[in-house]
């Protein structure tokens, strides 16, 4: 959003209007577009032309609410799967770490074991020669 108060003419409805807002003229230009783009789609609606000029102004209110609710909800469903997946990569990090312990534990355990199977490998060798020297 900028800081300096922009001005821009734009076409709405056939007429020239000049909006002015804090947004970039880009922005400007791009609501123009949408409500050229909802005012068309209103006016290719059977019968639209042949009502009041009050009732077509709200009956295209009730297109661009209808538009915002549907995009407020899909916000909120985006919203919710952007928390799901927080909440997955949270339990997947915690996961992680827990099997590097278990992991690590496991590695020290196989140490452990490797020393003491080497040192009974060293006992068998000791016992096989005391006996091999006890029968001479």
């Amino acid at each position: 959003m900028a800081t300096s108060k922009n001005s821009t003419e734009v076409l709405i409805g056939g007429k020239v209007i000049t909006l002015s807002g804090f947004e970039s003229e880009d922005y400007l230009q791009r609501i123009s577009t949408y409500l050229n783009h909802k005012i068309a789609e209103c006016t290719s609606i059977e019968g639209y032309n042949r009502q009041t000029a009050e009732t077509r102004s709200t009956l295209l209110a009730l297109n661009i609410a209808d538009d915002y609710f549907k995009a407020k909800k899909q916000g909120a469903v985006l919203e919710n799967d952007v928390q799901q997946k927080d909440k997955e990569m949270y339990d997947l990090k915690h996961e992680l770490i827990s099997t590097q312990i278990r992991s690590s534990n496991l590695e020290q355990e196989i140490e452990r074991l490797k020393e003491e199977n080497q040192q009974l490998q060293m006992q068998i060798v000791k016992l096989e020669t005391e006996k091999k020297n006890h029968w001479k």
